[in-house]
This record gives C-alpha cells, sequence and structure tokens, in this order.
C-alpha cells in the first residue's frame, strides 16, 4: 500500500468515530457481514436513507455538523451527513475521506432560493471510501423519499463506481453541474466552511453563531413544487 491510509482511519473531533452511539450502530448496520463492499454499501444506505435530508436546518454550531451530533438530530444536510459516513466507515475499519465541491443545483426550494440568493451551492459535501485499492465517491445527501418526490433518481451506490449527482433529472431537465472541486480532507473544514457561508450567504449570517432554522418542511415544499402546486 503506497497511500498513507491512517488519518482516513483515525477519529477527529467532528469525525467522531470513537462515540460509543456511533460504534454500536454501525455495528448494528454492518452485523455479521465481513466483505468490504457490503459493509460500506450498507453503512452508505443507512446514512442516506436514515438520516432525512433538509435543507432548512442550515445552523453552523460545530456540534451540529459533528458525526454524534447529527445522528442525534436525525436529519442534516449533505456536509454534516458526509461527515456521519465517515465516522461509521472509519469505525468499522474502512478508509474515508470527505470531499467538498461547489454545484449549481438548478431543483432548489423557491424558499431556499430567496434566502441563499443563489442556486450555487458551495461546500457541497460527498464522500471517498478505500475499496478494493482505490477511491470511489459516494453522496449520502438525498434520501429516497425525497428523491421520490423531487422527481429524481436516487443516487445508489454499489461500492464500485462513484455516486455523484446526475446532470439532469428523470424528465431530462438541468439539475445538477459541478463547478469547482476543493478536493479531499480528512476532517471537516470548518472554519474554511463558515467563512465560505457567511461571504456568500448574507441570510446565513445569523446562523453562525446559533439561531432557528428555516420553518417548514423541506421534503413536502419540494413534492409541491415539483407538482406544480
Amino acid at each position: 500500500m503506497s497511500e498513507d491510509l491512517a488519518p482516513y482511519l483515525a477519529p477527529t473531533w467532528f469525525v467522531n468515530s470513537d462515540e460509543p452511539s456511533l460504534v454500536a450502530l454501525a455495528r448494528e448496520v454492518v452485523g455479521g457481514i465481513t466483505d468490504e463492499i457490503e459493509r460500506a454499501c450498507r453503512l452508505f444506505y443507512a446514512v442516506r436513507d436514515g438520516i432525512r435530508y433538509t435543507a432548512y436546518n442550515l445552523r453552523l454550531e460545530r456540534e451540529s455538523m459533528r458525526a454524534s451530533g447529527v445522528l442525534a438530530a436525525g436529519e442534516s444536510w449533505c456536509v454534516p451527513k458526509s461527515v456521519l459516513l465517515a465516522a461509521l466507515c472509519r469505525s468499522q475499519g474502512i478508509a474515508c475521506r470527505l470531499g467538498y465541491a461547489d454545484v449549481c443545483n438548478h431543483l432548489a426550494t423557491r424558499k431556499l432560493l430567496e434566502f441563499l440568493g443563489t442556486n450555487v451551492f458551495y461546500y457541497h459535501g460527498f464522500n471517498e471510501l478505500y475499496l478494493e485499492g482505490r477511491w470511489v465517491k459516494d453522496t449520502v445527501a438525498f434520501n429516497r423519499t425525497l428523491c421520490e418526490k423531487a422527481r429524481l433518481a436516487p443516487l445508489d451506490f454499489d461500492g464500485r463506481h462513484d455516486s455523484i449527482y446526475h446532470p439532469f433529472d428523470l424528465a431530462g431537465n438541468r439539475y445538477m453541474e459541478y463547478l469547482h472541486d476543493y478536493g479531499a480532507f480528512a476532517d471537516l473544514p470548518y472554519e474554511a466552511v463558515v467563512e465560505k457561508f457567511v461571504d456568500v450567504y448574507p441570510n446565513i449570517r445569523p446562523f453562525a453563531s446559533g439561531g432557528t432554522a428555516l420553518p417548514g418542511d423541506f421534503e413536502a415544499e419540494v413534492q409541491a413544487e415539483a407538482s406544480g402546486s
């Protein structure tokens, strides 16, 4: 093995893979399975569908972006969900790192776009898992029910092929464009993310030191807008 995987196997403050609740969940999810690919896939789906996605909970407090905090909340957005997956994988001895990219999202609720002032989502979070001797990308952000309501194909993961956002939705409409890749990290680059959000999303400033998430049910509003109501 030529690459040093130690940083992507070790616990950090955000990726607190040694937290008992996370260790217990990972063991429950993988059961007695020994195949690494199958264990990685089970952890992926546990986070993708077990932690409900909401873009209305863009809180930036450190604890809300920590793996154990995400698990306790039961819902979150792409960056914290990817941190949780990294922690679960590392607790099972699967090397996992954090990736970030700026993306242009053509499918978001009117409320969210008005709040952010743009359809560019900075520091979109995903993961890279080291499986069968190479890094494979996956994206746990959108749970299956959200995709169904938004009329999107859910992102599946087989442990061997990259799983990243589709450029078009099921109707052929423009969906997601990747604009800039920040590279891979062993831990959440918290200060950089907060600095960028505060700079590009003026309305998110109160959230940097606390505050209340946007009101409403993101999944329900996505469904309403997708159906034209």
